[in-house]
C-alpha cells in the first residue's frame, strides 16, 4: 500500500468537501440540530401528570387528601370534576390521564376506624405512562394511610406507630433520575451511526455516475488505497461531529462526564471508522446514488434507533430479536457511551464492547476493499 496514493485520494475527497460549503455545513449542522431536537423533545420523564379530583365527600379529610395530590410534583391537578361524565370526556380528549374519586363515606369511614376506599381511574391507552402514574398515586395514598394510622394510634393511647420496614433508597449514576442524562449519550451514538453511513454511502456511487471511476481505473491505485483514502477524508468530518456532540452533551444538556475523555474519544473513533466503512461498502455495492442513499438510511437509522437499546430495553425484547441486536454495532457504542458518561467505567468493564467495534471496523474495511476490487476489475 502506498501512502502517497492514499493521501492523493484523501486530498481529492477533501477538496470536494471544501468546495461544497453547503454540504459541509449540513454535515456539521445536522448532527447538532438532531441532538438539540431529540435531546429537548424526547423525554421519558413522567411528571406533572394531568389529574382531576372528583370529591363526593367534600369534608376536611377529603380536602386534605386532594391537597396531597395538588402538592405533589408528579401530579398537575386541573380542577374538580362534577361527575363521572366530566372525567370520561377529559380522558377521551386527552386532557386528563388520572382521576381520583373520593366517595361520599370517606370521612365517615375514617372517623369510625373503618377502611376508607379511594378510586383511581387511569387512561390505559398509554400503558407505560399509566403504570408509572399508578405507582405515583399508590405512593401518595400509602404515605397518607401511614400518617392516618399513626395519628389514630396516638389518639387511642399515645402509642407510637413504627413502620416495620424503613426503605432507604440511593440511586447511583443518575441521582436526579433525569431521562436526559440517559438519552443524550445514546443519542450521540445513534446520530453518529446515521451521519457516518450517509457521508460515505454516496462517494463511490458518485464516481460511477459522474464518470470519474474510469479515470481511476487507468491509475495504479489499489482498492485498499481507494477505500482508506476516502475514509480518511470523511473521518475528519465525522470526528468534528463527534466533538460537537460531546461538547453539546456536557455544556448544553449538563450530562456528567465521569469517565475518561480519552477513552470516549478512542471509542468514538473506532466506531466512526467502522460506520464510515459500512457506507463505503454500500456505495461500492450500488452504482446509483439514490439506491446507495436509501440503503444507507435503511441499514443505519432503523437498527441504530430500534435495536441498540437507545430507547427500548434489549432485555424486554423477544429472544430472537435479542440475538439479532448482537450484530448491531450501535448497541455496543450506546453501552460504552452510557458507561463512560454516567458510570465512569473503563476498559475493565467495556473491553468486550470495544473489541467488537474494532473487529467490526476491520471486517467492514476488508469487505469494502474486496468489493471495490471486484468493481475495479
Amino acid at each position: 500500500m502506498s501512502l502517497r496514493r492514499t493521501w492523493a485520494v484523501a486530498r481529492k475527497e477533501l477538496l470536494h468537501i471544501v468546495r461544497d460549503p453547503r454540504s459541509l455545513g449540513l454535515a456539521l449542522a445536522v448532527p447538532l440540530l438532531m441532538l438539540l431536537l431529540f435531546g429537548y423533545g424526547l423525554t421519558l420523564d413522567v411528571d406533572r401528570v394531568p389529574t382531576l379530583i372528583y370529591d363526593l365527600d367534600r369534608s376536611p379529610e377529603s380536602r386534605a387528601l386532594a391537597a396531597l395530590f395538588e402538592g405533589s410534583r408528579f401530579f398537575h391537578v386541573l380542577g374538580a370534576a362534577r361527575d363521572y361524565g366530566d372525567i370520561q370526556r377529559a380522558i377521551d380528549r386527552d386532557r386528563c390521564l388520572v382521576a381520583v374519586v373520593i366517595p361520599r363515606d370517606y370521612s365517615a369511614n375514617l372517623r369510625q376506624d373503618r377502611t376508607a376506599e379511594v378510586q383511581v381511574l387511569l387512561d390505559g391507552s398509554d400503558s407505560n405512562t399509566a403504570a408509572i402514574a399508578l405507582g405515583y398515586a399508590e405512593a401518595v395514598l400509602r404515605g397518607h394511610s401511614a400518617a392516618l394510622r399513626a395519628r389514630a394510634l396516638d389518639r387511642k393511647g399515645g402509642l407510637q406507630f413504627k413502620v416495620p420496614v424503613e426503605p432507604r433508597l440511593r440511586v447511583w449514576y443518575n441521582s436526579e433520575l433525569k431521562s436526559r442524562n440517559y438519552i443524550v449519550p445514546g443519542l450521540i451514538a445513534v446520530i453518529l451511526q446515521i451521519i457516518a453511513a450517509l457521508l460515505t454511502s454516496l462517494t463511490i456511487a458518485r464516481e460511477w455516475e459522474t464518470g470519474t471511476m474510469e479515470q481511476l481505473l487507468s491509475t495504479p491505485l489499489r482498492p485498499a488505497e481507494l477505500v482508506l483514502g476516502k475514509l480518511t477524508a470523511f473521518f475528519g468530518v465525522g470526528l468534528a461531529d463527534t466533538l460537537i456532540g460531546i461538547l453539546t452533551a456536557v455544556l448544553v444538556f449538563r450530562v456528567p462526564l465521569r469517565g475518561d475523555p480519552l477513552l470516549l474519544l478512542v471509542t468514538s473513533c473506532v466506531f466512526m471508522f467502522g460506520a464510515l466503512g459500512w457506507g463505503v461498502l454500500i456505495s461500492a455495492a450500488a452504482r446509483s446514488q439514490l439506491l446507495a442513499y436509501q440503503a444507507g438510511m435503511l441499514s443505519s437509522f432503523l437498527p441504530a434507533l430500534l435495536l441498540s437499546g437507545f430507547i427500548f430495553a434489549i432485555e424486554n425484547m423477544p429472544p430472537v430479536i435479542q440475538v439479532v441486536t448482537r450484530i448491531v454495532p450501535a448497541r455496543y457504542v450506546v453501552t460504552m457511551m452510557k458507561g463512560i458518561f454516567l458510570k465512569g467505567v473503563g476498559l475493565e468493564v467495556l473491553a468486550v464492547e470495544l473489541a467488537f467495534l474494532a473487529a467490526f471496523a476491520v471486517l467492514v474495511f476488508a469487505v469494502a476493499t474486496r468489493k471495490v476490487g471486484r468493481k475495479l476489475a
